[in-house]
């Protein structure tokens, strides 16, 4: 205050001055012993001092009013400075006074501008100087209103359930076991999204958008631009932050994801996916929403700023599928890996829409560069899985002849797969364009498709590696059984579900005869030498009662060992294990009612151990997979 005294007085003094020169101007010009010209000079020069004095006793005023009204809105301000509370929390209307207040020092420094005090320049800076410093402390407390309310005012929803649904989880290791046939229910998914159809919610206070609006003005209007934007990015970066929270998504840097366990892997991708449709379709978009709300109105710091709050996220959200796209390629993961696909896929338009300018550039390039690497890790994984199945070995044979694991495994493996038809057909188009097998005869699209070759291509390993298994066997009938078994379950599996569009007609009958010729194979090999025993037509006319009986006695110990060995082996499927047990039946018991029949005068009743029924029953305790001894009745 001794400064501004010190300004007033100098003014005063200035005055006193030139006053003083007016009064003796006069007095010499009143002077007789002046001549005219002098006088007259005198009277010219106090003309002009007198002129001089009144535009400086005005310009004064002015100063001081401006001083006056300065030494006002510094009173104010510092009062409010001086308080805790916000205004908008105590009083909306204060709180629009207060703008109002920031908006007259705005003009008080437009008006020092542009004043103009000749030899008096030293007032005007020392009053600008003030006014700047009140406009600093003014845009201090304006920043602390717009974080309190940033904070206070935001708004959360609740995530509801966007399923996403794998289709099932496959557990694999290297002898593909412990997979159980599973009917796969189809799961209908959207097949598209677009910005227009995400929804966009409020994640500020509606109440409170205009006061940030003025708030924005205010600051903008003041060259506090960059203080704002930077209140306003930290804040809601803060927000998101906490919203990662809410959807429990872990900060997983790379090399944590690498360490995971496939379970614990596992559900992390299921929350990533569920986690990332949330925040690009609906959390982003109302994000952009308000930043355009509050910002659009100053060109690009709407865009920057929401740039500037999401990149961050959006990196992490992208590093943890980069992360799922370096780890080992091992086949349980392509379920995975084809969900995070097709969900990056349908959320490309997304991004691109929210991140078009220059700003969200780097967010784009980033998104698909995710999207190439996950569709890369697809293909390689997918060629993995058939590797692996050709290289699959076995020591020991599958027991009792039944359908192997490895069979079970990937014939639902592929059966879930069909879902993934459309995105498998772009990804693996050079992968498999040459066909394992000749069906020339399939003429649907879906048959000639990329997906549809890699389908059999993988089908032609497992046979393979079947046929390999079946070498285990020592036995050579159950060596067919085994192959029957397998083919079969492949057959059905097919024709029951939507891989006979990708397989064909042509696939079905080629596969139908294969384990029809096994099951005559097996009826050749283990039942051809006990029918032989029963066969009298090369034998002369007079067949003695001692090699009837002889031949009776050596069929009912064939069958007896046949018994004991097949009703131990297994055929899973009751249509085939049938018709199977029929055939059998047809052939044996009309042989034997036959050869019995035939020679009933040869033969002591004690050498025939079975009756036609007996055998008959006998029959349908093969293939049960429970191994049972006969004993003579």
């Amino acid at each position: 205050m001794e400064e501004h005294k010190s300004v007033i007085s100098a003014c005063e003094q200035d005055q006193h001055v030139v006053a003083a020169a007016q009064h003796v101007l006069k007095a010499l010009a009143a002077s007789k012993n002046v001549s005219n010209d002098l006088r007259k000079t005198l009277l010219d020069l106090e003309t002009q001092l007198s002129a001089i004095s009144t535009v400086k006793e005005r310009k004064g005023k002015g100063i001081k009013q401006l001083e006056n009204r300065l030494k006002c809105v510094e009173d104010k301000v510092t009062r409010w400075v001086a308080n805790a509370s916000m205004t908008w929390d105590s009083s909306p209307d204060e709180s629009s006074d207060y703008l109002k207040v920031v908006g007259e020092i705005q003009t008080l420094i437009q008006s020092l501008e542009s004043f103009s005090v000749e030899n008096d320049n030293w007032r005007q800076k020392e009053l600008l100087e003030r006014a700047n410093a009140v406009l600093q402390d003014a845009m201090s407390r304006l920043e602390r209103e717009l974080d309190h309310i940033l904070v206070q005012h935001k708004q959360y929803f609740e995530p509801e359930y966007m399923s996403f649904n794998s289709k099932r989880d496959m557990t694999y290791d290297q002898s593909f076991r412990s997979v159980e046939d599973e009917q796969i229910n189809e799961v209908h998914r959207s097949t598209g999204s677009s910005q227009s159809e995400a929804s966009i919610v409020d994640l500020m206070n509606p109440a409170v958008l205009q006061y940030l609006k003025s708030i924005a003005n205010v600051m903008f209007d003041s060259k506090y631009h960059h203080e704002f934007c930077q209140v306003f990015i930290i804040s809601r970066r803060e927000a998101l932050a906490e919203y990662f929270d809410i959807l429990k998504m872990e900060k997983l840097s790379i090399e944590d994801v690498l360490k995971l366990e496939w379970q614990c892997l596992n559900h992390e991708i299921k929350k990533w996916i569920w986690a990332v449709k949330i925040i690009v379709q609906v959390y982003l978009v109302s994000e952009k929403r308000l930043c355009k709300d509050i910002l659009g109105e100053f060109g690009s710091f709407s865009q920057c700023c929401f740039s500037e709050i999401s990149q961050s996220f959006m990196l992490l959200l992208l590093n943890f599928g980069e992360a799922v796209a370096m780890g080992t390629h091992t086949p349980e993961k392509l379920f995975c890996l084809l969900d995070m696909h097709e969900v990056l896929e349908r959320l490309s338009v997304d991004v691109d829409i929210l991140f078009f300018e220059e700003v969200g550039s780097f967010v784009r390039g980033e998104f698909q560069k995710l999207l190439t690497s996950i569709g890369d890790t697809i293909k390689s994984t997918f060629l993995a899985f058939r590797n692996a199945i050709a290289t699959n070995h076995s020591k020991t044979p599958f027991p009792q002849g039944g359908v192997h694991h490895v069979t079970k495994y990937v014939m639902n493996y592929i059966t879930t797969l069909v879902e993934y038809g459309d995105t498998l057909n772009l990804l693996l188009v050079d992968e498999c364009s040459t066909e394992p097998g000749s069906y020339e005869q399939d003429t649907s699209a879906l048959s000639s498709c990329p997906v549809a070759f890699c389908f059999r291509s993988i089908t032609t390993a497992l046979e393979s590696n079947l046929s390999n298994k079946s070498k285990l066997y020592k036995d050579s009938a159950l060596q067919h059984i085994f192959m029957m078994n397998n083919i079969r379950y492949m057959v059905q599996k097919v024709k029951c579900s939507e891989l006979t569009h990708f397989f064909g007609d042509s696939w079905l009958r080629q596969h139908t005869a294969e384990y029809q010729r096994d099951a005559r194979c097996y009826e050749r090999v283990s039942w051809g030498s006990v029918l032989s025993m029963l066969k009298d037509e090369s034998l002369p006319n007079y067949v003695s009662q001692r090699t009837s009986e002889k031949s009776c006695k050596k069929f009912c110990t064939a069958f007896r060992e046949v018994y004991r060995i097949q009703t131990g082996w297994c055929i899973p499927d009751p249509q085939l294990r049938e018709d199977l047990q029929i055939s059998v039946s047809q052939k044996l018991v009309l042989a034997y009612g036959s050869y019995t029949g035939r020679n009933s005068s040869n033969i002591a009743d004690k050498y025939i151990k079975y009756t036609v029924e007996d055998l008959q029953s006998y029959i349908l305790d093969l293939f049960q997979g429970s191994p049972k001894s006969l004993h003579y009745s």
